[in-house]
């Protein structure tokens, strides 16, 4: 990753019932099990906390609504945020409670394009505040948001950071691409990817495990999509025409991470 990449300073999770909106509301604090926390988030150094709310909330389903300055972090157990819930199975474990400002709406609702499960999203405030849409959030690469640039401007749909599998083999894909007769899978691989034995023999069963669930595979370099972007382009759109075009995905396919956050 580039140095002069921008370090995450904001995160966005999933606000799933009334009662920790209220609490986020009023009582002004947040919590995130340790044990789940996002690794790349520096808890420190977070400034701003905003929320993707889920169906319980009506019409502002299925976006990011709300945000608030994160204040201070601490880590508690859980029985000392919650002592009315003594007996949950997981009252003695160690959460991160964000202290936070007053809830501010967004100037402008940030939505998914399509249901999907999100329960963290890392990324700065100033893609909080530019955002457009839930893909526009994500921060895991200057390379990746080069090529999701490029499928925007070249009206590409496609779901950022999509997690698929089964039971013991979850793999979160760069960029995921919904097609009549199957589906793509785009990765981003930077040069060192050539040269690590190990990082190829993982690929090749991942490649082997995401063929067999429908999905076919397009690794790009970064000379592919730095210095030869409209061929990178043509190429994508050739595997998404042998593929029979672009497709609505079944909302059963469309999920991003585990459910429940404690």
């Amino acid at each position: 990753m580039s140095t002069a990449y921008a370090p995450v300073s904001a995160l966005v999770a999933i606000m799933n019932n009334k009662a920790d909106f209220a609490r986020a509301r009023y009582e002004h604090w947040y919590r995130i099990p340790v044990r789940s926390a996002p690794p790349r988030v520096d808890f420190s150094r977070l400034e701003r906390l905003a929320f993707y709310q889920t169906k319980v909330f009506g019409d502002e389903k299925w976006a990011v609504n709300y945000h608030a300055e994160v204040c201070d972090v601490d880590r508690i157990k859980r029985i000392e945020l919650l002592p009315e819930e003594r007996d949950h199975p997981r009252a003695q474990d160690e959460y991160y409670r964000l202290k936070i400002g007053d809830l501010e709406r967004l100037p402008k609702p940030i939505p998914s394009r399509r249901w999907r499960r999100i329960v963290f999203i890392p990324t700065t405030v100033e893609k909080l505040f530019q955002a457009e849409e839930i893909n526009d959030l994500y921060h895991e690469s200057p390379l990746e948001d080069e090529l999701w640039r490029h499928l925007k401007r070249a009206g590409i749909p496609a779901e950022r950071q999509f997690y698929i599998g089964k039971r013991d083999r979850i793999y979160c894909l760069d960029f995921a691409i919904f097609c009549a007769h199957g589906n793509l899978n785009i990765e981003c691989n930077g040069e060192e990817w050539h040269s690590d034995p190990q990082a190829r023999a993982r690929d090749e069963q991942r490649d082997k495990d995401l063929a067999q669930w429908g999905w076919s595979v397009l690794r790009l370099t970064t000379h592919q999509i730095r210095r030869q972007a409209r061929r990178s382009l043509r190429l994508i759109e050739e595997h998404i025409v042998g593929l029979g075009g672009l497709r609505e995905p079944p909302l059963s396919l469309l999920t991003s991470g585990p459910k429940d956050h404690g």
